[in-house]
């Protein structure tokens, strides 16, 4: 059986770029909530027409974008976005991002902390967080983003 030569990568260079203008758009108090021509997708990504149009088709079929499509079916317009799209472009805070900025500001705190003492209770803390490790540093921040604190119960 001949292995198959793997598809390439559009997530990288194609989706996720329309995705952040898209976002842009919507976020925009001039053009939030409003539905915009997919045309404006194609300056404020900076990719050809031909690359916005059928990253628009994957975005929609991964329910990431609202489109309204003419009788043909193409895309025109773009009515809103989803709470993950939200999250992927960069506007919604995820898990993983809230833990890396926690760590940062931990770090930053224990270096501009007034007195040793300070700045000892800080780095500890700085140190307790970076044991945690990523992953359930995520899960941490997933639950606080989120809204969610288990309780003693």
């Amino acid at each position: 059986m001949t292995e198959q030569p793997s598809l390439a990568d559009t997530w990288f260079s194609r989706d996720l770029p329309v995705l952040r203008a898209i976002a842009r758009l919507v976020d925009e108090p001039t053009h939030g909530g409003s539905p915009y021509l997919l045309g404006a997708v194609v300056p404020a990504s900076g990719l050809p027409k031909a690359d916005v149009v059928a990253a628009a088709k994957a975005l929609a079929a991964a329910n990431y974008i609202e489109p309204l499509t003419n009788h043909a079916g193409d895309i025109v317009r773009i009515t809103a976005i989803s709470a993950e799209a939200r999250r992927l472009a960069g506007l919604w805070p995820t898990p993983q991002g809230e833990w890396e900025r926690l760590l940062e500001q931990l770090t930053v705190r224990a270096a501009n902390a007034p007195t040793d003492v300070e700045r000892a209770r800080w780095r500890t803390f700085a140190d307790a967080a970076a044991a945690v490790g990523p992953h359930d540093g995520a899960l941490l921040m997933q639950a606080l983003v989120g809204g969610y604190v288990p309780r003693k119960g």
